[in-house]
């Protein structure tokens, strides 16, 4: 049997009640203890610098602005993060929360982001700092011939990044589209054209995540990016459908049948084109009807976004 002992004078009884009497002042509050900002003999495992720590998913309403002039409110994932010296333990990550708090109530601009960033990069003290923002953005879209229309959702992030004395302004843009394959549409004609039997190519649902980096002095709105997008492969999946529509679909897909190459090409086409837009990565998921696997392709433009290895979900995170 277990033996019970009383608690000695070194180990009293703790009250089990919270005290809501209970006021925090300045001595109390110095005298708090603080491991992250503790000494370098805390350090747990190899004394090396942290190219990236923070915080990831905090969310909280932003308000941006549309092309239009408008203005609209949406649900905002936010990760922030700064660079940690080797001799430095760690860092108190909430002053990450309320440096972005801090400029939360402004309408959106990358002059905000900007901001915050700058705060809690000077709050921690590091070298390096990034901030990330991810939402679903709507659109009113179309129908291609019944007069009809609803939202299309997009999904966006926007990153500031200093690093190395360097800031660049990242825009990730998410297309989802349908792509007909042009072999199957060949063979398809084919089939119909020398032995009279009906047959139907296939086309599956498809994504593509465009990254850029946007530079000069000219803004890029959300809106351009989806235009630039629509112009290098019209075949976007639809919102509201009627016969009329689904017919115009699938001529639609057949007068634009793309490999998942020829899509990457496309885009960077339109990247290229524009002068508001740097250094830019296209990765397309071509999900299949035919196959049990997906074709994927990558397009690179510049030293941002070159990268010798792919990490493990580069396209399993590509879900149309």
């Amino acid at each position: 049997m277990t033996e019970i002992r009383p608690l000695s004078p070194a180990y009293p009884a703790l009250a089990r009640s919270y005290d809501d009497q209970f006021r925090v002042d300045p001595a109390y509050k110095a005298g708090l203890p603080d491991l992250q900002n503790g000494p370098a003999s805390l350090i747990v495992g190899a004394r090396a610098a942290i190219q990236h720590v923070g915080i990831s998913n905090f969310r909280l309403p932003i308000r941006y602005l549309t092309r239009e002039g408008g203005e609209i409110a949406l649900e905002t994932s936010v990760t922030g993060t700064v660079s940690l010296e080797a001799d430095r333990k760690g860092i108190n990550m909430s002053r990450i929360m309320r440096s972005f708090y801090g400029h939360s109530e402004s309408a959106f601009s990358l002059t905000v982001l900007e901001a915050a960033l700058d705060d809690y990069k000077t709050d921690l003290d590091a070298l390096d700092a990034r901030i990330q923002m991810r939402f679903s953005y709507p659109m009113r879209v179309d129908s291609l011939r019944s007069g009809l229309s609803g939202w299309q959702y997009y999904d966006i992030a926007l990153e500031v990044i200093e690093q190395g004395g360097r800031r660049l302004r990242v825009m990730h843009v998410d297309y989802v589209y349908s792509s007909t394959c042009p072999c199957s549409l060949e063979l398809s004609e084919h089939a119909r054209q020398t032995r009279g039997r009906l047959a139907t190519p296939h086309s599956q649902r498809s994504v593509a995540r465009l990254s850029l980096v946007m530079e000069g002095p000219d803004r890029i709105w959300f809106e351009d990016v989806i235009d630039l997008c629509r112009r290098a492969v019209p075949t976007e999946t639809q919102v509201m459908v009627k016969r009329e529509d689904e017919q115009a679909f699938a001529e639609l897909n057949a007068a634009h049948p793309i490999f998942v190459e020829d899509a990457v090409r496309a885009f960077a086409g339109q990247l290229l084109a524009d002068a508001r837009i740097g250094d830019f990565r296209v990765i397309a998921s071509h999900q299949e009807s035919l196959h049990s696997h997906d074709a994927v392709s990558l397009l690179t433009s510049g030293p941002t976004f070159a990268q010798a290895s792919l990490d493990p979900a580069t396209f399993a995170g590509l879900r149309a």
